[in-house]
């Protein structure tokens, strides 16, 4: 598969400037070179029938004159300072691929792949747009579109809300611009250096800085796996969990996301017998004005600590509904400030101050309609012999600890990525078990093992 060529598509749109990151584009660029990954984002989809080459070009400017993010570069200061540059109009490369004799979808998936190389060796933000495009010709005539980003562009609830943008378009059949009131990144970074935002700020500081003068130094046990390949992980799939979730919330009318943060709060302490239990908690922050429509990244992560020794599940449920909440509320902040704060006051306590456990639930169709007829125990039970346990190496770095809770219907799923000098991989393992035992221990019975001894 070879590019046939490459049509230049010449875009414009409102707005142009230049400023600091936004608070989410901080946090997902701190993320981003931790893991030492631009993270990319691709997606290949059919184009429907008719499509001509002037189609994907009008498409791609609307696309780009649209979202200010797609048109935005980043200029990395010697200090070590980093600012966004929007630009008003430009031009943009769309790779147009000839199929011949090849499946269409196959060519799609080996673009995909071309793009994610290249986005790992070659891309750089300071020069090529955070976007690549390419078009599949089946006999001259576009069948399917690629287009790959970098994570700095969007979160899932920024690519959703571009999606239905999209949907918008091609239903209406428009071909330029319309009005966007979101706030974009660029007026996200003005409003974060404002004195309201600056207000805004110190008021986050504040609760944070409680927490880390309470929370237990430690994430994770003294370290015991220095092997190679370092980085590992771990999936974990048990239809007894989703099972367990619906009982639970019929018991007790708590919501999913409250009951699978709270199987994961109270697995990791079992594993690691460190309490308080702490975690950095995603939150997407679109319930803030301005936010919930933007094509852009809000998600930050919140601090959740919660004291769960000697409690029963329904108990330690109750104390993580309630600090949740704060977590939720704090969670939009400059991570820069942030980090200093870790650093500082872990130099006030003598110990380092470990916050990087992340925990993302990623499921974007929670529904949580009221569980009319709940599993029975024995449904529960019998459904353990069905749990999956998988490990596999990572190519990348990941975080210390980054477990996310991704979407399986009539399942449950939960990945854990460690690295493991700090939780290893016979923890990972038992940390998977341990989720499951908690959930059907919950599940069936009226009063549950304490958890922590």
């Amino acid at each position: 598969m070879d590019v046939m060529r490459r049509m230049v598509v010449r875009f414009a749109g409102e707005g142009s400037g230049v400023a600091d990151l936004s608070w989410g584009q901080r946090e997902i660029l701190g993320a981003m070179q931790r893991q030492r990954t631009w993270m990319p984002l691709p997606d290949a989809q059919p184009l429907p029938a008719g499509t001509t080459l002037a189609d994907v070009a009008d498409w791609v400017r609307y696309l780009m004159g649209t979202h200010q993010v797609l048109r935005t570069k980043l200029r990395f200061g010697a200090d070590g300072s980093v600012q966004q540059v929007l630009y008003g109009s430009g031009d943009i490369a769309v790779d147009v691929v000839e199929a011949g004799d090849e499946d269409p979808a196959d060519v799609a998936q080996r673009v995909v792949s071309r793009y994610e190389r290249y986005f790992e060796h070659e891309f750089d933000l300071a020069r090529d747009w955070p976007i690549l495009v390419a078009s599949v010709l089946k006999d001259g005539v576009p069948v399917h579109r690629v287009i790959a980003v970098c994570h700095i562009v969007w979160d899932a609830h920024g690519a959703l809300t571009m999606l239905a943008d999209l949907r918008r378009r091609d239903t209406d059949g428009g071909t330029s611009p319309g009005p966007t009131t979101a706030m974009q990144p660029l007026e996200q970074a003005r409003w974060q250096s404002s004195a309201a935002g600056r207000q805004h700020n110190e008021n986050v500081l504040r609760h944070w800085a409680q927490l880390l003068r309470q929370m237990p130094a430690q994430r994770f046990p003294a370290p015991v796996d220095c092997g190679e390949p370092r980085h590992w992980l771990v999936e974990l799939v048990s239809p007894a969990i989703g099972l367990a979730v619906q009982a639970i919330r019929h018991r007790t009318r708590a919501g999913s996301a409250q009951v699978i943060l709270t199987l994961f709060l109270m697995s990791l302490a079992r594993v690691t017998g460190i309490n308080p239990s702490v975690a950095r908690v995603a939150v997407n922050n679109r319930f803030r004005r301005g936010l919930a429509d933007s094509v852009s990244v809000t998600t930050q992560y919140g601090l959740c600590l919660v004291d769960l020794a000697g409690v029963t599940f329904d108990e330690a449920l109750d104390r993580v509904s309630r600090r949740v909440i704060p977590a939720f509320k704090n969670a939009y902040y400059d991570p820069v400030r942030v980090a200093e704060l870790v650093e500082r006051i872990g130099r006030e306590r003598g110990e380092e101050l470990d916050i990087h456990c992340y925990y993302n639930d990623r499921r974007l169709s929670i529904e949580d309609r009221p569980v009319v007829h709940p599993p029975a125990s024995s449904q529960v039970l019998a459904a353990r012999s069905a749990c999956a346990v998988d490990q596999q190496p990572l190519a990348r770095a990941s975080e210390r600890l980054f477990a996310a809770v991704e979407e399986l219907p009539g399942s449950f799923r939960m990945t854990l990525e460690a690295d493991t000098w700090y939780l290893s991989r016979e923890a990972m393992v038992a940390w998977a078990h341990a989720m499951e035992a908690t959930a059907v221990a919950a599940a069936v019975a009226s009063s549950v093992p304490r958890s922590v001894a």
